[in-house]
């Protein structure tokens, strides 16, 4: 089933592109504007995009036409297809990174170079380490390192709570969550995040349609392929900040399994994109990509 995807672009046609991929059941203006400028005013070509069942893009009805990440997967190649790009460098953020090295992996020849940013190691299962910890189920050995305490207990509450009745109790919910990944290394900014928050909220066909990504998850629990990150060929930069509370140690095992990858810490950053982060993400990115 084809499905419509919003998108846009930024720069000059001529420049080097750069396909933004931001992560799990989130629009693509999770990529901070400033963060764009700061790409283009470099001499990028940027294109960011909603995922299917998120902002502008079409929602599903899951029950008629089910379907998997591969699928989300494949959304990334349409939205490069339709913008004339042969291939582009990717920059993916959080579950985006899973797809990013996914499609480095099955389509080599479309990925310049790979950026991931607070993501997880592709066959890292990293979704049933996190569900594991929510339920206080013990991890087998070897798994990914968990979430944070503070992540476990806000995400227990959350599951345990009644659903917001209101716009200004969702937009609430969705500020109290977005503190929490920010994580404890950064002054939080609550006006700018209920900025954010209401743009969210406002742009989203249908706000509740992103439970579907985790519909999509459950589908096809094995989308994952194992043991595979070596056969990455794109230069790669793995960027994870050093108050990450959902996947904290997990970029070092990306760099560790794709040949040549680049690990970077950035001091303070939690799993958002806030402004004090804006500068050093962008400079580091323009570096990766200048080619």
């Amino acid at each position: 089933m084809q499905n419509d995807i919003w998108s846009e672009e930024f720069g000059a046609e001529t420049d080097e592109p750069i396909l933004l991929i931001m992560g799990s059941m989130s629009q693509g203006i999770l990529w901070p504007d400033e963060f764009v400028g700061r790409l283009t005013a470099g001499g990028r070509r940027v294109v960011r995009y909603d995922h299917r069942d998120t902002g502008r893009s079409e929602t599903i009805d899951f029950d008629k036409d089910p379907y998997t990440w591969d699928d989300i997967k494949n959304d990334v190649l349409r939205v490069m297809d339709a913008h004339g790009l042969d291939s582009a460098h990717l920059v993916c953020h959080s579950a985006g990174g899973l797809l990013g090295q996914l499609i480095a992996v099955e389509r080599p020849e479309r990925v310049r170079t790979l950026t991931v940013i607070g993501s997880s190691p592709l066959g890292g299962g990293e979704g049933g380490v996190i569900m594991r910890a929510l339920m206080g189920e013990p991890q087998p050995e070897g798994s990914l390192p968990e979430p944070s305490l503070e992540f476990v207990a806000f995400y227990r509450a959350l599951m345990a709570a009644p659903p917001p009745a209101t716009r200004r109790e969702r937009i609430d919910g969705m500020i109290a969550e977005q503190r929490l990944l920010h994580g404890t290394g950064l002054p939080f900014d609550e006006d700018d995040a209920r900025r954010l928050q209401e743009r969210v909220y406002d742009r989203a066909r249908d706000l509740d349609a992103v439970v579907n990504h985790r519909r999509a998850a459950m589908a096809r629990p094995d989308f994952e392929p194992v043991g595979v990150l070596h056969q990455v060929k794109a230069p790669t930069l793995v960027i994870e900040g050093t108050h990450e509370p959902c996947k904290g140690g997990h970029s070092a095992i990306i760099a560790a399994q794709i040949p040549g990858a680049r690990l970077m810490m950035i001091e303070g950053m939690g799993h958002t994109l806030p402004p004090e982060v804006h500068e050093e993400l962008a400079t580091a990115v323009l570096a990766h990509t200048a080619g």
